[in-house]
């Protein structure tokens, strides 16, 4: 079984159905695209993953190592080993660069406390793995979070999430308002983690750049799976990325 099988899920915001029988999977240790035009149910497959509220998983299973996680509240899934990085990063504007990562650091020490024990087998990564696979972050640890640049608050928001025990990182438009130069610096970042042992499913509307570091792609269209193949099939695919990317 793969690390995370989605499995013909029905996804619900309020009475507005969103994801119609949508099945997927991502594998141990690849980098997996999500891919599709604004409004196809990127987001909410994420989030139905994440255990987000809302959707509501009405049916259908999500299954991760094993496990059914299905309707599982969103701590308790990342206690499994899933992370979230939403879209427009999130990162506390007010405060440095270090007390960000030092937050999550002592919300993961509180979770293994008050919580049941993380099943999840990914290791934390320490703060001085962050400054060295992201750099910028050491140069600008006593900065103020909300004055970074938006490729530097992506940097910190994606860090802040490895801070705690991750084997799945679930990235959500990670390149969105980025200049090109930047987005090579977070498509680097995104390689270097995945090398380091992290399963990666990145949502993205740039097509053209999740491609390019990607193992295997998925394109949705109004709630369901259009295309399902490898990296280099979509891109040879000229019909479908038109279709269903516009590029």
């Amino acid at each position: 079984m793969s690390l995370l099988d989605v499995d013909h899920i029905d996804a619900y915001y309020g009475e507005s159905h969103i994801l119609r029988d949508l099945s997927m999977t991502v594998e141990e240790g690849e980098i997996c695209t999500l891919l599709g035009r604004n409004g196809a149910g990127k987001t909410t497959t994420l989030r139905s993953i994440a255990g987000a509220d809302p959707p509501t998983v009405r049916s259908g299973s999500v299954q991760f190592k094993d496990q059914d996680i299905t309707g599982m509240e969103a701590d308790d899934v990342a206690m499994q080993g899933i992370s979230l990085v939403p879209e427009e990063r999130r990162v506390f504007p007010n405060l440095t660069v270090a007390e960000n990562l030092k937050i999550a650091e002592v919300s993961r020490n509180a979770s293994n406390t008050w919580r049941r024990p993380r099943t999840s087998t990914g290791q934390s990564m320490s703060t001085e793995q962050v400054y060295e696979d992201f750099p910028r972050l050491s140069e600008r640890k006593t900065q103020k979070a909300g004055t970074l640049s938006g490729g530097e608050q992506q940097m910190l928001a994606i860090a802040r999430a490895l801070k705690q025990s991750t084997d799945l990182l679930l990235l959500d438009e990670p390149y969105e308002g980025l200049a090109p130069k930047i987005v090579e610096d977070v498509e680097a970042a995104i390689e270097r983690i995945n090398d380091q042992g992290v399963t990666i499913l990145l949502v993205e509307q740039n097509a053209a750049a999740a491609i390019k570091i990607a193992d295997r792609a998925y394109v949705v269209d109004q709630g369901a799976v259009v295309f399902d193949g490898t990296a280099d099939e979509l891109r040879d695919d000229d019909e479908t990325r038109e279709r269903y990317l516009g590029v």
